[in-house]
């Protein structure tokens, strides 16, 4: 053990700097909830965007272009059509990455979808998105919930 800390001293190996990483984790797990109240419960994608996304915001959605201004474009009519509803179940942040899970609802009455969205941030801002989608089915094998 000795070895090892004389071998840090010198530099020779590196040690992780767990406060930082912590750090970067805290600001952007601020970042990404303020993001997610913004986008998916107030369903204000221009605002969300505008301020959280960088303008050349890389999508890998294969449904989507890449770009913010290409993603407001495609999801605010999505997001403005009365009765849709976005339920977030959890937010989870490690360094820059984040998910967030959540229940899209289409309209009332519907069963509606499990999304995980994926992103990736770079200095307090989202710069890369990720997406799985599954459909709640009417019956389940499983006797857990989705959600």
């Amino acid at each position: 053990m000795k070895w090892l800390v004389a071998l840090a001293a010198f530099g020779l190996v590196g040690c992780a700097d767990t406060k930082d990483a912590q750090g970067v984790t805290a600001k952007n797990r601020e970042v990404v909830t303020e993001f997610a109240r913004l986008f998916y419960t107030e369903r204000n994608v221009p605002k969300a965007f505008e301020n959280f996304v960088v303008e050349d915001y890389v999508q890998h959605n294969p449904g989507l272009e890449d770009g913010r201004a290409a993603a407001i474009e495609a999801l605010s009519p999505m997001f403005s059509e009365p009765g849709r509803k976005f339920e977030i179940k959890r937010i989870l942040v490690d360094g820059d990455m984040a998910v967030i899970h959540v229940h899209a609802i289409p309209k009332p009455g519907d069963r509606g979808a499990a999304v995980f969205d994926m992103y990736r941030l770079e200095n307090g801002k989202i710069v890369e998105h990720w997406d799985a989608i599954q459909a709640v089915p009417d019956d389940s094998v499983s006797k857990h919930p989705m959600f």
